[in-house]
């Protein structure tokens, strides 16, 4: 098959499901597997260069609406009628489905199935690890500063922190992504601060971001020097890498309760 994926967490999925060697071109932030940066670029994922798509007369474009902004390209694909799928998972059980469905697209049903059931398989033993924890603590996660927005209650990231033994401070919040603001991030005092920035490397994001703001010396987090700067392309992205971030943030919140980080992909564990 030709396949085309113009986001990179559905890149990703495509690796996990080992159909890296079918893909033809990618968008200009897909970045994992490796195999990919010798492929040729479509543009920024929310402005696909569309003519090029229908140059290449792919068997299957893997499209997204995890960004707002996305739509653009899908209304293309189907005027062009180019055959797509549209991925737009925002638990970690709709990430295992959409592992299914694209093996089902792509001649790998079984393989996926597969894929899939150890996807499971891996998070129920992380459950295993966070049930042991009484009093978990409360982590406030921002994904974006100025406003400010974090991950609501249908989103992989609060699924990730309970996984880590730990309480998303907006877990509440019906949406899958919060506006909020600085007053209310202090209202509910969190234990950590993770940094996750959307589309923006962990070298360009700086503690003193959060330090200097104001009363941010009163959070239990900074009092306890916990303000962690994770990688965004570890946990902004709706694939299955993010279970190699709960593996690099569970024993930051918990060391004494999970295994430290092995420096193994979660695709190892898979195959």
């Amino acid at each position: 098959m030709r396949i085309i994926s113009i986001c990179p967490s559905n890149t990703e999925l495509l690796g996990y499901l080992n159909l890296t060697k079918h893909i033809v071109a990618v968008d200009d932030y897909s970045d994992w597997p490796n195999e990919v940066h010798s492929l040729p670029r479509l543009g920024p994922d929310l402005s696909i260069n569309m003519d090029l798509v229908e140059e290449m007369k792919p068997d299957l474009v893997l499209a997204s609406l995890s960004v707002p902004g996305m739509e653009k390209n899908i209304l293309e694909l189907e005027k062009r009628k180019i055959p797509h799928v549209v991925l737009n998972p925002q638990s970690l059980n709709e990430i295992a489905e959409d592992l299914v469905k694209v093996g089902e697209l792509t001649g790998q049903t079984e393989y996926a199935k597969k894929a899939a059931h150890s996807f499971h398989q891996f998070i129920s033993t992380y459950r295993g690890f966070a049930q042991k924890i009484n009093q978990p603590k409360s982590v406030y996660f921002e994904w974006w500063p100025k406003p400010i927005f974090t991950p609501g209650k249908k989103n992989w990231l609060t699924e990730i922190a309970e996984l880590a033994g730990a309480k998303n401070v907006f877990h509440h919040e019906e949406q899958a992504s919060v506006q909020t603001d600085w007053d209310e991030v202090l209202t509910r005092n969190p234990d950590h601060i993770c940094m996750c920035w959307v589309g923006v490397e962990e070298k360009r994001m700086k503690k003193e971001h959060v330090l200097k703001r104001e009363q941010a010396d009163t959070l239990h987090a900074v009092q306890e020097g916990n303000i962690h700067l994770l990688e965004e392309a570890l946990f902004c992205r709706p694939s299955p890498r993010l279970l190699l971030g709960l593996k690099k943030l569970a024993p930051l919140l918990n060391p004494n309760v999970f295994p430290a980080h092995d420096g193994r992909e979660p695709l190892d564990h898979f195959r």
